[in-house]
Parts: structure tokens; sequence; C-alpha cells
């Protein structure tokens, strides 16, 4: 995998367990509601990239 869009894409669900969790404890269901869409998006991209890669061993 490429160490940029890992990284890109680690970040990215990072960021989005951050604002799950500021919106939680702010009571916010719509901040928490975008930090889960976040993490989900994340760790999609994630999963593509490592089918990228096992495809191309």
């Amino acid at each position: 995998m490429a160490m940029g869009k890992k990284a890109k894409n680690a970040a990215q669900s990072a960021k989005g367990k951050a604002k799950e969790a500021a919106g939680r404890a702010a009571g916010n269901e719509s901040l928490e509601a975008k930090g889960r869409a976040e993490q989900i998006k994340g760790d999609a991209k994630q999963t593509v990239q490592k089918g990228k890669d096992t495809l191309k061993h």
C-alpha cells in the first residue's frame, strides 16, 4: 500500500473517532454521526487499497 494513502486513510479514521468522541461528550448527535461516517469512509478506503495491493502481488 502506498504509504501516503495509507497514512491519509488512517488519519481520516482517527479524525472520525475524535469527532465521534467529541460529539458524544457534548451530547451532539449530529457530530457523533458525522464522526462515525468519517471513520467508515476511512476504513473503506483502507480496505480498497489493501485489495489493490493484494492483486498487484
